[in-house]
């Protein structure tokens, strides 16, 4: 099931000014950054807690407010094997937001659900 928590994730209006932010006031690296046509993301970890990391979100083409999702977007676990515990969730009645099981950035794979009060939880199993 769940091996740890993975990210957090956090919606911003300009990439470079919360890496510096981020990096420049509380140390973090960057483990990770790249882009999709309506989205750029980037990693962020400590090197004391590199398996704990910031997820940065930029919506390049948001024409809205984050209403629903908000500014801390979503609650990310690590697992090892997703579709084993994607079927656990739905046997527990689990609401996903989607039923397919996405790539993500590094070439892993992801899928978001919700919570007891709609906050958004993404499991994650990591390339191996």
């Amino acid at each position: 099931m769940i091996r740890k928590m993975e990210h957090v994730a956090i919606m911003v209006r300009d990439m470079d000014q919360s890496i510096r932010f981020y990096s420049e006031l509380f140390g973090f690296n960057v483990r990770l950054r790249g882009s999709k046509p309506d989205r750029e993301m980037a990693f962020l970890f400590l090197e004391t807690q590199p398996d704990m990391e910031i997820e940065l979100i930029h919506e390049k083409t948001a024409a809205e407010e984050y209403s629903e999702t908000g500014i801390v977007n979503h609650l990310a676990f690590t697992v090892e094997n997703i579709d084993e515990t994607i079927q656990f969730l739905k046997e527990k009645e689990i609401t996903f937001t989607s039923d397919e099981v996405k790539p993500t950035l590094e070439g892993g794979r992801m899928i978001i659900f919700y919570g007891p009060s709609r906050e958004l939880l993404q499991l994650v199993e990591r390339v191996k």
